[in-house]
């Protein structure tokens, strides 16, 4: 059976979308226009990511705001002034934070995969937002009524049934994004907010039994937001030991952009439970340039050298347009490193003679 490959899951959205989304914020075109909007490019993704080759696929992501606040579409809640994401560029994102209690999704990612699966007969995978991510809505001052323990019980509920419903539906998997693990070990070097979140995600994983978990991953990545990156100067050896301890059987790394991928993946290998299997990024979608397939059959035979086949696939570095304002990587180029992937990939299999 030939190495697996998946996409991490945002795909840049079409310039018609992006301009409904705008007009549409601002009041300038109705919600049966954006619905035909997004329609069209949820179509439209889906048609080329089979056109690459791909046997596993998403959405690319088209109809949500952002990897991490689809859950807060059309909550009422909220306030402005949450925590600041600062990017080694100089440019920040800003969450909002919670007002006042009691704490819902108003969106969950079952209704993206419900969609996509009325347009391919592929295996879906859904990315879910991580709960600890979420976490980070509470603001530090409090909420009066509504404590903290009360806000975390309402939040491993609500993620719980994110991951839940999109297994109950089909999905190929489900992947929770933990970008912010390694952010947390740039924000308090001491380890301590990243344990804490990797604790509140195992809440949200002892709800499922062992053999969900084998169909449940973590992407980390250092952050990708208009080729810029939160925290790519912290050291992978100080997440790796963390990370490995969340309670799932899929591990999707962002290893291509590394400088020392030997290191990464020795250390990796070290940490690797029985039946767990690493998907490594062989495509850096903040690079404008596009890896050949010969690239990316060389990065997996690279990590072929290190991890059990039976315990290797690849993957993209980390979602090509995470944010659904970021154009900093063009539709045309994202699907281009799909290819060289799932060609590549392929490439690898038959050299291994898997």
């Amino acid at each position: 059976m030939p190495i697996p490959t998946e996409p991490i899951g945002s795909v840049p959205r079409p310039a018609a979308l992006l301009k409904a989304m705008s007009d549409f914020a601002a009041g300038k075109t109705s919600t049966e226009q954006l619905a035909a909007a997004e329609t069209a490019a949820i179509r439209d993704t889906i048609s080329r990511f089979e056109a690459t080759g791909s046997n596993v696929i998403t959405d690319g992501e088209q109809t949500k705001s952002s990897f991490a606040t689809y859950p807060l579409t059309g909550i009422t809640n909220l306030a402005p002034g949450g925590v600041v994401i600062p990017f080694a560029d100089g440019h920040t994102r800003q969450l909002p934070k919670l007002s006042r209690g009691p704490f819902r999704y108003g969106l969950h990612a079952v209704s993206f995969l419900k969609t996509a699966q009325h347009y391919s007969k592929l295996p879906i995978k859904q990315a879910v937002i991580s709960a600890s991510a979420l976490s980070l809505l509470y603001p530090q001052e409090g909420l009066p009524g509504y404590s903290r323990e009360s806000f975390i019980d309402d939040l491993v509920r609500e993620a719980v049934r994110d991951i839940r419903d999109c297994l109950n539906a089909g999905a190929a998997n489900v992947q929770i994004d933990f970008t912010e693990g390694r952010l947390a070990l740039k924000l308090d070097p001491s380890g301590g907010v990243l344990n804490s979140f990797v604790e509140l995600n195992n809440s949200v994983l002892d709800h499922f039994t062992e053999a969900e978990r084998k169909m449940i991953g973590v992407h980390t990545c250092p952050g990708g937001d208009r080729d810029s990156t939160h925290s790519a100067d912290v050291d992978y050896a100080k997440l790796l030991p963390a990370l490995f301890r969340l309670k799932v059987g899929r591990f999707y790394i962002q290893l291509s952009s590394e400088r020392d991928r030997g290191r990464v993946l020795r250390a990796v290998k070290g940490l690797m439970a029985p039946g767990q299997i690493l998907f490594v990024g062989v495509t850096d979608p903040i690079n404008p340039k596009v890896e050949t397939p010969e690239k990316v059959r060389e990065r997996v035979l690279e990590a072929a050298q290190v991890i059990p086949i039976e315990s290797l696939g690849s993957t993209d570095d980390c979602g090509f347009s995470p944010f659904a304002d970021d154009t900093s990587t063009s539709r045309d180029t994202a699907f281009a490193k799909i290819r060289s992937r799932v060609e590549g990939t392929l490439m690898a299999s038959k050299t291994l003679g898997v």
